[in-house]
């Protein structure tokens, strides 16, 4: 990344910058210019200021907020999925409406703002509006923020929040121009942010799915240059006639469909100038009577020389995919050793709870993965599923597959036979049963398993650590009654509800066991877990429901949540997701050392970075709609070990209850 300035020692693939303090002693700034801290995606950091023996004395530090309100016409700010950058004391992020905004890291100060004025396209396909990160490009003394914003790709000084209007239309390349079938602006949404290559920003593109819409447009990756804007590449993730793996759309069918998206971050090998992507599910995610074949590239791990967009090697992960299995975290890479055996590697988590390896330079896997026979029996109208699909042999699984009778909730007899009665009126079978006219229960969910929050790695230790969830979903397709004239196609998935809402007689109580959400850590040189461990509470509606009055249930029941984790040279993992806490991890044995509690639910990956100042901070952007904020934490001092914090720094509207902080020293005594 052009981005590390004045960097003069890098451990471990982060930025770290030698400064001097007054006594003459060196100070270590820890950067994270990446939202994935490196373009390799590791989400390490060698900060190790806080650690197991200290991290009980994380507190607020300083928060600042978005003030996103919704608007007319059912416009709507999202969640607040925002990891930040550091650079050179100062974070960049973007907010649910797509604005870029410069804040002092030390302080949480407000520096500048810019504003897109994406909401005025309307809500668009996805309804919300939600955004996770910007790119950084420096060269010489000039550096630059780049924002995706739907159908734009901003450049951004970094000094005034202004546009570089010599950058495409004064300041802003068109992403539609000149694709195939790209005429609608409310088709194109944004969400993960830029890769910099050299002179290249390269981005994907995020298009609803879900539905098969008549005219949908294909997934696309561009690059364009850097300082003029001009489009310098284009990868088109459905092939057309003469291009590799066309044939796998059988009867034409590349022609009426669209999306394959690449919504999830990509991952560079800047060494190699090697770009991985990860794409998403062709329309409609669980019908394909339209689509037959194995429908390349879809569900597919993507290796392309980044300088050029043209293809190295290819995974597919699920073909014909009925099931919404798409890859929504970034790649990993690693270097490993297997067997005696230096690799350096490229790592993709999945939804489906599979972690994939591959030599990243050749794609060949780490280990085997077989292609084995799956269940295609269907009684759904003209669909076809695939006879097979890809197991790998090693690492096994990080979250439960497949739905048997077995798996009913137990808590109590009343619970598991009315768990068991709903059950039976579903289709039940193992991972990639297809879906069904009646129902097919789904394990895991269409949200994972891992999502985008994707998987952290630790380089000294070759462990990946990923947040996973555990729920069932149910994958039913109807008829298309012909409501909605956008909608093409005989049949579609818009009948939908996961198991968990009032559908189930339960309730809250989700139909399976217990726990919904764990923390994995895979050891990636063995190939094998190295631990898990139950992550949240779980939803609070569950403990207070009446079915399970008197019960005393487990302290961990899990709490589902699509962001992910960080892991640091202190020794700690870092993660938060679905509830109103940032948990800290020991790395080595999984043990939860402290939480401590944020104004709204963790929405995000958090990141962390050590100031010019030489104090470590943890960040993580928290809740949905109008209720976010951005919030810091740091160490207290020792003599204020038994003491609530004091108002913390003015960085937004930032202030710390003390009700909130006895809570989080009760829940870290637990």
């Amino acid at each position: 990344m052009g981005g590390c300035m004045r960097t003069l020692c890098a451990m471990a693939m982060l930025s770290s910058v030698v400064l001097w303090g007054a006594q003459g002693q060196p100070q270590i700034m820890v950067e994270w210019n990446h939202t994935g801290s490196a373009p390799s995606q590791t989400k390490y950091s060698a900060a190790a200021d806080i650690s197991p023996s200290n991290v009980g004395r994380l507190d607020l530090a300083w928060q600042w907020r978005p003030k996103e309100l919704p608007l007319p016409d059912q416009t709507q700010p999202g969640n607040f999925q925002a990891t930040p950058l550091m650079v050179d004391n100062v974070l960049y992020l973007s907010t649910p409406f797509n604005r870029v905004v410069a804040l002092n890291a030390e302080t949480g100060n407000e520096l500048w703002t810019f504003d897109p004025k994406a909401y005025l396209d309307g809500p668009g396909l996805n309804l919300y509006y939600q955004h996770r990160g910007v790119a950084f490009w420096h060269e010489g003394n000039e550096s630059r923020v780049f924002m995706n914003s739907h159908d734009r790709l901003f450049s951004v000084d970094t000094r005034t929040g202004e546009l570089v209007t010599r950058f495409g239309q004064g300041g802003y390349a068109m992403l539609r121009e000149g694709l195939r079938n790209h005429d609608k602006k409310t088709e194109m949404r944004q969400s993960s942010p830029p890769v910099i290559y050299k002179n290249l920003v390269i981005v994907g593109s995020s298009i609803p799915d879900r539905l098969q819409y008549k005219g949908d447009p294909p997934g696309t990756i561009q690059a364009f240059d850097v300082r003029t804007g001009k489009r310098v590449w284009v990868f088109y993730t459905i092939p057309q006639p003469g291009e590799f793996g066309n044939e796998t759309w059988e009867n034409d069918s590349w022609a009426v469909t669209g999306h394959v998206n690449v919504w999830g971050p990509m991952t560079l090998d800047e060494t190699r100038g090697l770009l991985y992507v990860p794409t998403s599910t062709p329309s409609s995610d669980y019908y394909g009577g339209r689509r037959p074949g194995a429908n390349l590239f879809a569900e597919t791990l993507l290796c392309l020389d980044a300088a050029t967009g043209n293809r190295k090697w290819h995974f597919q992960a699920v073909h014909h995919g009925l099931w919404d299995y798409d890859f929504p975290a970034p790649p990993n890479l690693v270097t490993i050793t297997v067997d005696g055996r230096r690799i350096d590697a490229v790592a993709q988590v999945s939804k489906q709870g599979f972690t994939y390896v591959f030599d990243r330079v050749t794609g060949q896997p780490v280990w085997p993965i077989q292609e084995r026979p799956v269940d295609t029996s269907t009684d759904v109208p003209g669909e076809k599923p695939w006879p097979t699909q890809p197991f790998p042999a090693k690492p096994p699984a990080f979250t439960p597959q497949g739905v048997t009778l077995e798996d009913a909730n137990d808590l109590t007899p009343e619970i598991k036979a009315l768990a068991l009665e709903h059950m039976k009126k579903f289709r039940i079978g193992p991972i990639f049963t297809p879906p069904s006219l009646r129902g097919t229960l789904m394990r895991p969910s269409n949200t994972g398993g891992a999502n985008w929050g994707g998987a952290a790695f630790d380089p000294e230790t070759g462990v990946l650590y990923v947040k996973t969830s555990n729920y069932v979903y149910i994958n039913q397709v109807c008829k298309n009654d012909g409501s909605d004239p956008r909608i093409d196609g005989e049949y579609h998935n818009y009948c939908t509800g996961i198991v968990d809402t009032p559908t189930s007689p339960l309730g809250p109580i989700p139909i399976t066991k217990p726990p919904y959400a764990e923390l994995v850590a895979i050891d990636l040189n063995k190939g094998e877990i190295a631990w898990r461990v139950p992550f949240g509470e779980g939803n609070p509606a569950i403990r207070t429901h009446s079915l399970l009055n008197g019960i005393t249930l487990p302290a961990r029941l899990g709490t589902p949540g699509n962001a992910g984790s960080i892991v640091t040279k202190g020794g700690l993992v870092f993660v938060g997701s679905g509830d109103p806490y940032l948990y800290a991890f020991d790395k080595t044995t999984g043990r939860e050392l402290s939480r401590v509690p944020t104004p709204f639910p963790v929405s995000a990956t958090p990141m962390t970075y050590k100031t010019k100042s030489g104090r470590q901070f943890v960040v993580v952007a928290t809740g949905s709609g109008a209720n976010t904020a951005l919030v810091a934490f740091a160490l207290r001092a020792r003599s204020a070990a038994h003491s609530p914090p004091r108002r913390a720094r003015r960085g937004g509207e930032a202030r710390q209850l003390n009700r909130s902080w006895r809570a989080g020293r009760e829940a870290r005594a637990r």
